[in-house]
């Protein structure tokens, strides 16, 4: 499996979020060196955690739609006479 990475900006957006959260939420003023160094450690730890959940989520729904296509194929079928 790949890497979990954040691009840049996406990066920055993120770290500007933990940051005004310590700030405002645990009255801790942090930079954003430290706050990507929490990402930095955040992502793979929790990171492959909401990742799995999302695949189980996505397997789910495709084992639905797959229950769904069966149903439809079973509904064409045609009588078959016996004599």
């Amino acid at each position: 499996m790949a890497e979990l990475e954040l691009d840049k900006d996406t990066r920055t957006r993120l770290a500007a979020q933990i940051k005004r959260y310590m700030d405002a939420d645990l009255d801790i003023d942090i930079g954003n060196m430290d706050a990507e160094m929490l990402m930095d450690f955040l992502t793979p730890t929790l990171g492959a955690h909401f990742y799995n959940l999302g695949l189980k989520d996505a397997q789910a729904l495709f084992a639905r739609k797959a229950d769904d296509l069966n149903d439809e194929l079973y509904a064409l079928e045609r009588p078959v006479e016996t004599r």
